[in-house]
């Protein structure tokens, strides 16, 4: 058999991925890496970390060296080589020395394209500065780190509430820098939904953070000698800052394949078939450069994320050297840590199932992330999202300070495996006080949203309840001792306990709208008056919710 030559573009997940992986399946292959930058495999997910000092050790940002990846994989990794140009007829690559300025062309047998995605700097005056940032690589690390040290800026503004602005608002934090983050949305961490991000805006403003939402920068003026910025936002104010944070996304580095000729998707990222395979069969592309396969709609998404560009990078190695592996679809399964908060997801958002006019039904469940009466028991706040005739889960979402990487883990594999939430009901997952609960999360979630879809529950929503008729009557179900912490203007209060002896005082013409904290003592209420000839809706997730949603 012909040696095969394989030409990787760009280190880091994708890209060392299928080295490493190419170099397992063949030790005939040769294999030559080119990446642009003077690091060819590191950490970029802990990059923030770094600078706001968890990580102490920069070193341990660096995975592979090209030294390193030649002893071990006997890949001849070349970095500080830009790829200018594909000639796709010759099976060429243009290859500019970034040290000396000379070019040369390589030949390849398949070439892989692992160019990663850009951080997006929207055209806005006076952006362009030593004191302004975005953070990709060590080299954006390094130069965060030496602005801080040259400066020490007593403020700090992040713009983009996404992964990275949430961390590099943290680090700020950490550093006792006073830190501002501004959003144009009306919240951060977009894919969870507005009222799951409610949790997070609470803790942001807890830890003394200015949060600013639903306002963009509009214009920034440097002072002299780099000694400071004035923003100016796009509803007037103006704010003095130190150091600036761009971090409102990122785009897919297409430039290389589209100069080649090679397909875009629908979203601007390289097209790629099932294999990973670009319209050039003999060029394969993974990780954030490339569109993939929403999991759930089957539709073209972008989803820059280290797990699918590490799997990706994997299943092109083996179809470069004459397997045949199909990526199965990206589920955009995430988690950012927000202080001691976790906020999570998996697959559809509500969002986005609006966009696309699914029919869809949801619940809420706030309960403890393990038996309550064990010390250090945290309220895991979860949302799933469903189709009501199916039980096909759509999504879900997690809030709070523990057990929420488990859930939505849970739900991920859940989901992957073509579950229906009436299957959740039966999960057996591990119950001992301190780890979980005889009923954990995800059970509890799947038991009211069975409910829902046998019709044991009619439910309302945190979004319908600032919209009732005279026709419906608010029944608050809790203690009166919790009114103090905030209740539905114009509510009758009878406690869940008093109900049987005081239904007589509800009208059987109206139909009760009932609220407790979290929804559970809702149901209870709920069942009481329907098996008594009441017309009722619960709201699903309770006060808790509308509060998370509407402050």
């Amino acid at each position: 058999m012909a040696q095969t030559k394989i030409i990787i573009v760009g280190g880091v997940a994708g890209g060392a991925s299928a080295a490493a992986r190419a170099r397992r399946l063949s030790e005939d292959a040769q294999i030559i890496m080119f990446e642009r930058g003077e690091f060819v495999s590191f950490a970029n997910c802990g990059l923030p970390y770094h600078i706001g000092g968890d990580i102490t050790d920069r070193s341990k940002l660096l995975l592979q060296t090209p030294a390193s990846f030649l002893t071990r994989f006997n890949v001849d990794v070349r970095v500080m080589s830009d790829v200018i140009a594909i000639n796709r007829d010759a099976k060429t690559v243009t290859v500019t020395n970034l040290l000396d300025g000379t070019s040369y062309e390589e030949t390849y047998d398949v070439l892989l394209l692992s160019p990663g995605a850009a951080p997006v700097i929207p055209p806005i005056a006076g952006i362009d500065n030593p004191l302004t940032h975005s953070l990709r690589n060590i080299p954006d690390m390094d130069r965060i780190l030496a602005t801080l040290d040259a400066h020490q800026p007593a403020h700090a503004t992040v713009v983009g509430g996404g992964f990275i602005g949430l961390e590099m608002m943290e680090a700020f934090h950490q550093r006792g820098i006073t830190t501002t983050l501004i959003e144009m949305a009306d919240q951060v961490m977009t894919p969870v939904d507005r009222e799951m991000a409610g949790f997070v805006h609470d803790t942001i403003r807890e830890k003394g953070i200015d949060l600013r939402l639903g306002v963009a920068l509009d214009a920034v003026h440097p002072h002299e000698n780099a000694q400071g910025l004035t923003l100016t936002l796009n509803n007037g104010d103006t704010l003095e800052t130190g150091i600036l944070i761009m971090a409102v996304g990122v785009r897919p580095e297409t430039s290389l394949a589209e100069n080649a000729g090679l397909k875009l998707g629908p979203q601007g990222g390289i097209w790629v078939n099932a294999q990973m395979q670009t319209s050039d069969p003999s060029i394969y592309a993974v990780g954030d450069a490339v569109e993939d396969m929403d999991f759930v709609t089957g539709q073209s998404t972008f989803v820059p994320l280290a797990g699918p560009a590490n799997r990706q990078g994997r299943m092109a190695a083996d179809n470069m050297l004459g397997r045949n592996e199909s990526y199965q679809g990206t589920q955009g399964t995430a988690i950012c840590k927000v202080f001691d908060l976790a906020v999570a997801s998996t697959g559809q958002n509500e969002k986005q199932l609006k966009r696309d006019g699914v029919r869809y039904e949801k619940v809420f469940v706030h309960t403890a992330s393990h038996a309550s009466y064990y010390p250090g028991a945290e309220v895991v706040s979860f949302k799933l999202l469903f189709d009501p005739e199916t039980g096909k889960i759509f999504g879900a979402q997690a809030v709070g300070k523990d057990g929420v990487d488990k859930r939505i883990d849970i739900m991920a594999v859940a989901q992957r495996a073509g579950m229906t939430v009436e299957q959740l009901q039966h999960l057996e997952l591990t119950y001992a006080p301190p780890f979980g609960s005889a009923k954990d999360v995800i059970n509890q979630a799947a038991f009211v949203a069975s409910n829902i879809m046998k019709g044991d529950a009619t439910p309302i929503h945190f979004d319908e309840i600032d919209h009732l008729t005279d026709n419906q009557l608010l029944l608050d179900v809790r203690n009166p001792g919790e009114l103090k912490q905030g209740y539905l203007a114009g509510a009758i209060n009878i406690p869940v306990d008093q109900l049987r002896q005081r239904m007589n005082e509800l009208p059987k013409d109206k139909e009760i709208v009932i609220y407790c904290q979290v929804g559970l003592r809702g149901n209870v209420a709920y069942r009481q008056l329907v098996n008594n000839g009441y017309k009722a809706r619960n709201l699903i997730g309770g006060y808790k919710t509308y509060q998370a949603a509407t402050r």
